[in-house]
This record gives structure tokens, sequence and C-alpha cells, in this order.
């Protein structure tokens, strides 16, 4: 399709891989953190999200390259990983000093919120084995030469989380690149990783180099505005409206300055409430937008997700089909159903999928 060129599916080991920390999320429920007495258990993270929908809604064969301290709570995430169908052999594993002082593993927090009261997530990710990796301590030339990958993704919530990772980040996608697999990035910028580290400007600095690197680009609008500094007149900052033609101009100022970029995505979404919100979503490629059907007023049950849902949906139809519009209407179907259950990560199948992207309803199926 276009300028993107996909390796062969019979050539590579895996369909698709990504890079990031993957963290095991406390569920309180229908209630609130600080006053929780038991809390459901799932694991999530923004990178791995992508890889583990590819593989457990999509069927593609996925691995994904993170670390964990060697101890109960880490084997319980690889666990959940092994139920997902996620590869672990990538998993790089850290000797546990026996407390934490030296390495751990990442806990996060997270309460869905409803109504009025927005979604809120405490994490606590301090020295976590994957914070601490270095360049050097993976074999890219062995993942990408040797087995062989299609596609990889990683994203902006692992390069904020130390500079040994956005150095390790740059690494991987110059890895990619040099063997031919198509690479994405989701800017997922989120201020309480940067703001110890240097800020916006940091965040700035760091993803600009790493976008030299990236195929396919995905973020939302203060994805754009603060990781990578593009702003746009008439980009509603309150997300009230679904600004379209504002989008559109930021897109085509991302490509003016990275011209490397062959599809840019973003979700449109305006928040009515925690519970309610209006969902679409937007893809450019080979100088054409393509937007998704809009939901509006889409009920939400668990939002924490549905972004990540989007960006494999979207793949999943890069890499099916060629399609770009096929793609990011795969993408807002996925990203819409994400949402409609608990936990980070998609309980959608791929006839879910098919039959809300062809223009299904919620009518009972029996």
């Amino acid at each position: 399709m276009g300028e993107i060129k996909i390796k062969s599916a019979d050539s590579c080991r895996w369909d698709a891989a990504s890079l990031g920390e993957i963290m095991l999320r406390l569920d309180p429920g229908d209630g609130r953190i600080h006053t929780a007495r038991e809390f459901r258990v799932w694991e999530g993270g923004g990178e791995y999200n992508v890889v583990r929908g590819l593989r457990r809604c999509f069927g593609m064969r996925t691995t994904a390259v993170t670390a964990f301290a060697d101890n109960p709570v880490g084997r319980l995430v690889e666990d959940f990983m092994l139920q997902g169908g996620v590869d672990t052999s990538h998993v790089k594993w850290v000797p546990f000093d026996g407390i934490g002082r030296e390495v751990r593993n990442g806990l996060n927090f997270v309460e869905r919120g409803f109504g009025c009261r927005g979604a809120r997530s405490c994490a606590d990710r301090g020295l976590t084995a994957v914070s601490q990796l270095k360049m050097g301590d993976i074999d890219w030339d062995g993942l990408f030469g040797g087995e062989g990958v299609r596609w990889f993704h990683t994203g902006g919530i692992f390069a904020a989380l130390s500079q040994s990772t956005a150095e390790v980040a740059i690494e991987a996608l110059k890895a990619a690149k040099k063997h031919g697999t198509v690479t994405s990035y989701d800017l997922n910028y989120r201020a309480s990783l940067w703001k110890s580290i240097g800020g916006k400007e940091k965040a700035r600095e760091v993803n600009r180099e790493i976008a030299k690197y990236v195929d396919v680009m995905i973020g939302n609008e203060e994805d754009f505005t603060a990781a990578l500094g593009i702003e746009v007149e008439g980009v509603d900052e309150n997300m009230t409206t679904l600004p379209v033609e504002g989008f559109g101009r930021m897109i085509g100022r991302a490509v003016e300055q990275y011209p490397n970029f062959k599809v840019v995505a973003t979700t449109l979404r305006a928040v009515k409430s925690a519970t309610v919100n209006d969902w679409s979503a937007i893809c450019w490629h080979d100088g054409r937008i393509f937007e998704s059907t809009r939901r509006p007023s889409l009920e939400i049950y668990d939002r924490v997700g549905g972004g990540d849902s989007f960006a494999s949906g979207l793949i999943y139809g890069l890499m099916e089909f060629g399609d770009a519009e096929k793609a990011v209407e795969y993408g807002a179907a996925h990203g819409a159903l994400a949402m409609t259950t608990p936990g980070d990560t998609s309980m959608a199948t791929k006839a879910d999928v098919e039959k809300l992207a062809g223009g299904g309803s919620a009518r009972v199926d029996r």
C-alpha cells in the first residue's frame, strides 16, 4: 500500500513486536482507590496493549520486549501475558534484591470514573526493571534480523521512563528500520512522567528525535502539541467538539516537519462525561484524510486502553488490507469496543470489530 512496505508473513517469526513497560493494574471496580478494601488485578501498558490486541483480537503472532524484577509480582504479570497469548521470550528478568531498593515491578492503581467524576490513575513505578533498560541490553539485530518482525511498536510512555529508555527506543527504531520492519509510535504524552525530568521541553527534545525513525505516528491533539510542539489554531483544547478540519491542519504540519511519516492517525474524543464520549478517528495517508464513522454519545465502561486498541485495529487494517480508510474504521471500532469492558486490554473478538466497523448494531446476538 502506498509507501508502506510490509514484509511477508512467511519471512518473519513475528507479525508484531512492542517495546514498553507492562504494569500490574489494581482496579477498585465501581469504587475509589482511597476507599477500596479489595482490588481486581489486570496487566496493562500503553505499548504492550497494542500487541496484546493484535494477538488476542486479531490472531496475529506477537512478542513484547520488556523487563521485570524476578519475583512473584513479575511472574504474575508474565502469567497475564501468557493468558493473552503474547510471547514472553524477549522479557529481560532482573534479579530481585528482596526489598526493592534497586529494582521493582510497576503497579498502576486505576479507577474508572463515572458521570461527572473522571477516571483517575495513581502509578507506582519508581526503579522498575524496564525503566533501567540501557542500550545494548537487547539483541535487536537478533530480533529484527534473525527472527524477523513485520511491524514494531513503541511509544512515549516508555520513552519518558528515564534517560536510558529514550535512548533504547531510538536504538530499537533504528534497528527495525535497518531490517526493513515498519515502525509505529504512539506519542501518549503524560505530563506526570515528564514533570520531574524537564517537562514539555524535554518531552519535545526526546520525541522530535524519535519521530525521525517512525513510519506510522499516532496521537491526539495534546500529544502532537505537547510532545512535538505542533500547534494549530482552531483545535478545540477543551474537546467539546470534534474539530476535524483543525486536526487535518495539525496533521499537515506534522507531515511537513517529518516527511518520513507515511501514516498519521488520531482519535477524536469529545468528553461529555466520564461515561459518555463522542468518539471517532481520522487517518492521513498519501495526501488524503480518512475519517471513521462518528459515534456520538458512546457509552464508556472503562476508557483506559481505548487509544491503544484503536492503534492495534489501525495496524491490523494496514497490515491485512493495505487500506487506510478501512484501517481507521477497524481502529475506531476496536477502540470503542475495548472501552465497553473492564481492564486495559481489549476483550473484543475480530467478529465484534467486523460487525461494528460494518455498521452493525448493539442488538442481542442469538
